[in-house]
């Protein structure tokens, strides 16, 4: 046995995708980092030795323009290219590969973090060091940095730190939650175990290991749907362990989902009920996949109101969108439906407050252990949302390394410095400007060679008939500066009367009608034509609009194939979602229209594409789809120009992804391309000087919406431009930010 001393200046304790991100994040911004997992490959929960599929804050699409950008970002985007059928064991190395490809992070694996020195206090902590045992090398680690951060999930290295915590579920009257039971208790989410089949070909029979359950016996064939094409996260609701302690009776709840899991099996292979004869299990899992234990206590603990009310923090580095998704405590043997969701209007906040521990003054915190109630934990658990905060955490922790202060001392004195690394790496952070002074986009004059200026699409072609009988129709379109007239395609089986409604979104967190603003009532004849409403008396608020045709037996919108002008999103009302006086996002499905293009009109001619956009301003849609778009197809530039000659070494482009197309890393659901066809794919960089024009960099075949060139040596010029000769589909050139620096 060796005993060892590690120094860096994070250390990270926990590899699934919190813990990634949050390395990654703090390795990129200078700080060497030593991340640490108790298992030999990454990703936690999603890894494939318990291949729960990532989601986050497009709740599978039922929120718009809301897939994570930044690593998370970057993780869905390769994965989407390297490993589209979603095989668990390439998505392992997926997570790996970013993680070893960055030279400040040394990479320790099989190593159980089970000791923590800290003194201090009980309001005052200070972690000194942490001591981890790496089992198949026989090596004792003792890892000491200035700070730390637990994304081990269950929390222990909070928990031997003396961090405050909460475990269970608060009563209603801890944080007034509406979803909180009347009484505390400690009741938590259970653990699940997942498998996986294979069609062999021939007949397999299936002997029952002595552990496997007689799921007849409760009736869970009858409360639970059960299918042979199902596998893996199909089956997310063999749930158990709420009642129990999820880390004291961790063996105990692993065996009774085993249990589960070959009882489901035997119904399936024994019962006779199904076809399955060829059918063989190629996997089960053997490690509980946890959803909730410990959640430390920060300078601010999110609430189910700050989820649905769409609180906003100053302090904001984040955001979430899933569901706040709360599962009965029994789990599989609960008589409740296995899981109930609550949805806002849209996106909501994550604040810094939440990520660092109220008392441990260098403990920081990422993943599903953040401080937040038990209700706002049912949202923020998911792992594409923890990878969010891991992504901050870790642009924090190397920021307040750099800085000498701790993380509450960020919030105090340091939060635009924080926030300004985080929107320079293309993180998950909405509503919050773009205003580096060492930008020099920012002080450039920008054009382009041509601008998207009319609102409109779906002309080309035989339109298919979108019947809205049963449900209401949205237009979702930007507003800048103006809506006063939209013209909407309909085939009427009769002549009608169409009521048409004008709602605000209430903001750039959504992008569904939440606030009423005019209404028309519009004769329309029989047959195919197109139905205008004015709304030109209607003061302009900017931002985005949805027009909403209501319901009505005898139309029918009309939508053809393609894409409309990115921003435009054709929507239908699951329910009468308007007469509720609850606005919810899922209430509101863009999957019918997605990638569809109603037949519409708008008048005036809209900014909404201007190439000013590209140098500041949100990088995602919020209140707008803020990007260039340019008229049509070919060879487009956009160009930025200064007053005098300025030093170019470094220039940093985000494209277009898509972030309304919801991608999965397992086999959820399968995307029909590689790259999405928004995206640029083959581009120059020119630069101007006294001599001329001349290309300084090119490149070919991108599929990554953020890339950084630096020009060396560094460049004197007046003007630079960004020539697209390419994009992976899309007829249209998009850009969403150019930022220049000195160095």
């Amino acid at each position: 046995m060796m005993q060892l001393a590690h120094a860096a200046d994070v250390t990270v304790v926990g590899g699934g995708l919190a813990g990634v991100t949050a390395a990654v994040s703090a390795a990129r911004n200078g700080a060497k980092v030593a991340l640490i997992n108790n298992r030999g490959v990454l990703g936690g929960n999603s890894s494939s030795e318990i291949r729960v599929w990532v989601v986050g804050a497009t709740a599978h699409g039922a929120q718009k323009f809301a897939r994570e950008t930044g690593l998370m970002g970057e993780l869905f985007a390769e994965n989407q290219w390297r490993n589209p059928e979603g095989n668990p064991i390439l998505w392992d190395h997926v997570v790996l590969d970013l993680v070893r490809a960055e030279p400040n992070i040394t990479l320790f694996l099989n190593t159980e973090v089970r000791e923590v020195e800290a003194d201090g206090e009980e309001h005052d902590r200070v972690i000194r060091s942490v001591t981890g045992w790496q089992s198949g090398s026989e090596k004792l680690i003792t890892f000491e940095s200035p700070i730390f951060l637990d994304c081990t999930g269950d929390g222990l290295v909070g928990l031997l730190a003396g961090a405050r915590f909460a475990t269970g579920r608060e009563d209603r009257g801890a944080y007034g939650e509406e979803w909180a039971p009347e009484v505390a208790d400690d009741d938590m989410l259970g653990s699940t175990i997942l498998f996986y089949t294979k069609d062999t070909g021939h007949p397999v029979r299936f002997v029952p290991p002595g552990i496997t359950k007689d799921i007849e016996a409760f009736d869970l064939p009858l409360r639970r749907h059960i299918d042979p094409g199902m596998n893996g996260c199909d089956y997310w609701w063999i749930e158990w362990g709420g009642e129990l302690d999820a880390v004291a009776d961790n063996e105990r709840i692993r065996d009774e989902l085993w249990g589960i899991v070959f009882g489901i099996w035997d119904h399936i292979k024994n019962s006779g009920r199904f076809e399955a004869d060829n059918l063989t299990l190629e996997w089960v899992g053997s490690l509980p996949g946890k959803r909730e234990y410990r959640r430390f206590l920060g300078d601010h603990v999110l609430t189910q109101q700050d989820i649905t009310g769409q609180t906003r923090f100053p302090d904001a580095v984040g955001f979430g969108g899933w569901s706040i998704d709360l599962h009965p405590p029994g789990g599989i043997y609960a008589d409740d439906s296995p899981s109930k969701h609550l949805f806002g209007p849209g996106l909501y906040d994550i604040p810094f407050r939440c990520l660092y521990s109220a008392n441990v003054r260098n403990l920081l915190l990422a993943g599903r252990d953040i401080s937040a109630s038990h209700v706002a934990f049912g949202s923020t658990r998911v792992m594409a949302t923890c990878a969010v905060v891991g992504e901050a955490a870790g642009a924090g922790a190397a920021l307040a390394v750099r800085r000498g202060v701790t993380p509450r001392e960020i919030t105090a004195s340091h939060m635009d410095e924080l926030q300004s690394m985080l929107l320079r790496q293309d993180a998950s952070l909405l509503g919050v400007p773009w205003q580096d002074p060492s930008d020099l986009a920012l002080k450039a004059v920008v054009t382009a060679s041509s601008t998207l200026t009319r609102l409109a699409g779906g002309a080309d072609g035989e339109p298919e008939p979108f019947p809205i009988g049963e449900a209401d129709f949205g237009l979702l379109l930007p507003a800048d500066p103006r809506i006063d007239v939209v013209r909407i395609g309909v085939d009427a089986a009769r002549a009608t009367t169409a009521t048409v409604e004008l709602w605000g979104t209430g903001g750039g967190l959504n992008h569904i009608p939440v606030e009423p603003l005019a209404r028309r009532e519009v004769p329309v004849e029989a047959g195919r034509g197109l139905l205008e409403a004015r709304f030109d008396d209607v003061p302009p608020g900017g931002g985005e609009v949805v027009v909403v045709v209501r319901r009505n037996a005898d139309l029918a919108v009309l939508a053809g194939a393609g894409r409309p002008p990115y921003g435009v999103l054709g929507l239908l009302s699951r329910e009468p979602a308007l007469d509720t006086g609850k606005p919810q996002s899922n209430a509101w499905s863009a999957f019918e229209l997605r990638r569809r293009t109603p037949r519409f009109e708008v008048e005036p001619a809209t900014a909404a594409y201007r190439p000013e956009q590209v140098a500041g301003g949100p990088a995602r849609p919020y209140d707008g789809p803020n990007l260039w778009v340019s008229e049509g197809g070919g060879e487009q530039h956009v160009e930025l120009r200064w007053s005098e000659e300025r030093t170019i070494g470094r220039v940093e482009l985000i494209f277009n992804d898509d972030v309304d197309e919801d991608l999965i890393n397992l086999h959820h659901h399968r995307t029909p391309y590689l790259v999405p066809p928004e995206l640029v794919k083959d581009y120059r960089i020119e630069v101007e000087r006294t001599g001329g024009r001349e290309t300084a960099l090119s490149v070919t075949g991108n599929r990554m919406r953020r890339r950084v060139h630096v020009l060396d040596p560094a460049t004197r010029a007046g003007a630079l431009r960004v020539v697209v000769t390419a994009t992976n589909g899309d007829e249209r050139t998009m850009i969403v930010a150019v930022r220049v620096f000195e160095t």
